[in-house]
């Protein structure tokens, strides 16, 4: 190998630690919410009885953020470059953590949540584009797997960072990291195939609208999002409303969120991994993706059915259900090689913030039926509906496996 290619490989697997890194910061400030959501409102005054609506509140104007963030983010990324969009995004969600730690009230906490909603739309994408774009067609899933595992180990280290300090001190944290992270700009580079499309001045870039003036691309960037939205059930409403289920499944003692929380992302890292590992053996990510769909529905029937669970059992059940949805990065990846370098940072940011900003209809969808059927079975419910709503998606789909992905949207 000569001087040359040493050097590239060097800085590809640079750009691999960066965005992996970006994404740890991403899923630590992502899900510190939901890890801290009782102790939190609790010392700003909130009572029992408002704790899950305000919850609500404040997780929906995070999703909320997701949603125009990814928009924001995508579009800057097809037209300015990914790397601007990496840093920017870590840039503000990172200075929105550190004042997430001053909030005195529910509505300055969603306001806060926003705006960190926000930044935190831009890191995967633009991760995952940079990544995809950059390595060889046939290695590039291990790219995007590393950078799946090690990002969601940092719901792992919100809940052990939260578990040892105080609610204001993990979000410090956060935004520390965060800010320590853009250091590391230095010595990234951007993709060659958006400085080639960039060169194509008569080709639109980063036009959200090209997704829906073709029918055929429309289509193809809801199923896109379709697969993803069972995860973000799991773990926005199942998890993070562990409390709530255990007292309805008669658990011996209180279930923690925050302690679900983080070894749901120890079973989602372990299941990225598998799943990436899984897509090149079989060279398919849509079988791997069903396969991982069809466990999900499995996992979900284990907790539902879990009747006086121990907080031991409580905790595998968790690894369980983290690990059968843990084909996150491998969704993201799918999203990223159906479309052309125009729009492709686009397509990967918006997608999955759009599964993630789902989780607010998710969440009326959910309390309607809890009103009508109670908890459990409104988990069995909308666990059931999205999982097929998901897999008729996944079925829509051209396989994308070695894909070229060198060319442009017309």
């Amino acid at each position: 190998m000569d001087l040359q290619a040493k050097a590239n490989n060097r800085n590809v697997i640079f750009l691999v630690i960066v965005a992996a890194l970006g994404y740890f910061v991403d899923i630590y400030d992502l899900v510190l919410f939901s890890v801290v959501r009782v102790q939190s409102l609790t010392e700003i005054g909130v009572s029992q009885a408002d704790m899950q609506s305000d919850g609500f509140l404040i997780i929906n104007s995070q999703m909320f953020g997701l949603l125009l963030g990814g928009i924001l983010w995508g579009v800057l990324g097809d037209k300015l470059g990914r790397i601007k969009v990496l840093f920017g995004s870590i840039l503000l969600y990172s200075l929105a953590n550190i004042a997430n730690g001053f909030v005195t009230s529910v509505n300055s906490y969603a306001i806060i949540r926003f705006i960190a909603g926000i930044g935190l739309a831009g890191e995967l994408g633009a991760g995952i584009t940079l990544v995809a774009e950059t390595m060889d067609k046939e290695k590039r899933g291990y790219g995007t797997m590393i950078v799946g595992a090690v990002g969601l180990l940092g719901a792992a280290v919100a809940a052990t960072v939260a578990a040892e300090f105080t609610w204001q001190t993990s979000y410090f944290v956060g935004g520390g990291m965060g800010l320590v992270l853009l250091l590391l700009r230095v010595g990234t580079f951007e993709s060659g195939m958006f400085k080639h499309a960039a060169n194509q001045t008569e080709v639109s870039k980063g036009n959200i609208f090209m997704l829906f003036n073709n029918w055929k691309r429309f289509s193809k960037y809801l199923y896109c999002i379709l697969i993803g939205i069972p995860l973000w059930f799991v773990v926005g409403i199942l998890v993070t409303l562990a409390p709530e289920f255990g007292k309805a499944l008669g658990a011996t003692e209180p279930l923690k969120a925050g302690t679900g929380i983080m070894f749901t992302y120890f079973g989602i890292a372990i299941g990225d991994v598998v799943t990436g590992l899984l897509s090149q053996v079989l060279k398919s990510r849509k079988k791997t993706v069903f396969i991982f769909h069809l466990l999900s529905v499995a996992s979900v029937v284990v907790y539902l059915t879990s009747f006086g669970l121990t907080g031991g059992n409580f905790i595998w059940i968790c690894l369980f259900m983290g690990f059968s949805v843990g084909y996150w990065a491998t969704f993201v990846t799918i999203a990223s090689e159906q479309f052309g370098t125009n729009i492709r940072a686009t397509v990967t940011t918006t997608a999955p913030n759009f599964v993630r900003g789902a989780l607010i209809p998710i969440t009326f969808l959910f309390e309607f039926l809890t009103h009508r059927y109670g908890l459990i079975t409104a988990g069995y419910l909308v666990m059931g509906i999205l999982t097929l709503i998901a897999m008729f998606g996944l079925s829509q789909l051209k396989e994308s496996f070695n894909k070229d992905l060198d060319y442009l949207e017309e």
